[in-house]
């Protein structure tokens, strides 16, 4: 009976010192820890992430949207520098940077849709047709849009990443994405 009191009190102990020395974290404070700690010899990309379009579409933003969001000047995340990861993607800087802000972010797996990469559906509550039937997120790499999916776009050292809210298929960021650029 001593025995089994001796076992059970060193059991308490190990665990009590096992969780007392141990830091315990959520999965994404493991995976944002250290996220903005940029040293001298880091590669580095930018951020930016701007919903402008909708102040000149306000009137047909959805009413339940425009209670949730706070639009205000337009940018949701303005220009923000992230250590750049062998092999990260326009998607995985995305996802950092809207988990470490907080910033509400929903999307459809590459395996989810036909096209093989990662879709944004939504980015601070601003979804695909929140302001008009033409609106979406879209996104840029170094003043150019790209002609496929944000998962798909590899990163290299320097690159400025821009996601804009579009309410004209493109056409009011400069992006419009159909066959003929005089359409």
């Amino acid at each position: 009976m001593k025995k089994d009191l001796l076992i059970i009190g060193f059991i308490v102990l190990l665990i009590a010192v096992l969780i007392n020395g141990t830091n315990i974290q959520s999965v994404d404070e493991y995976y944002l820890t250290h996220a903005d700690d940029i040293q001298e010899d880091s590669e580095t990309v930018f951020l930016t992430i701007r919903c402008d379009t909708v102040l000149d579409n306000i009137e047909d933003l959805d009413k339940g949207v425009a209670e949730l969001n706070n639009i205000g000047d337009g940018i949701i995340l303005d220009r923000v520098e992230y250590v750049l990861r062998k092999g990260d993607t326009v998607f995985d800087i995305l996802d950092r940077a809207t988990r470490y802000n907080k910033i509400q972010m929903e999307y459809q797996g590459s395996k989810e849709n036909s096209y093989g990469t990662v879709y944004i559906k939504g980015i601070n509550y601003l979804y695909e047709f929140s302001c008009g039937e033409l609106s979406g997120w879209m996104y840029m790499v170094n003043g150019e849009f790209p002609r496929y999916g944000c998962s798909r776009y590899e990163l290299k050292d320097g690159d400025e990443i821009v996601w804009v809210y579009t309410c004209n298929l493109g056409k009011d960021v400069g992006g419009y994405m159909a066959g003929d650029e005089n359409e």
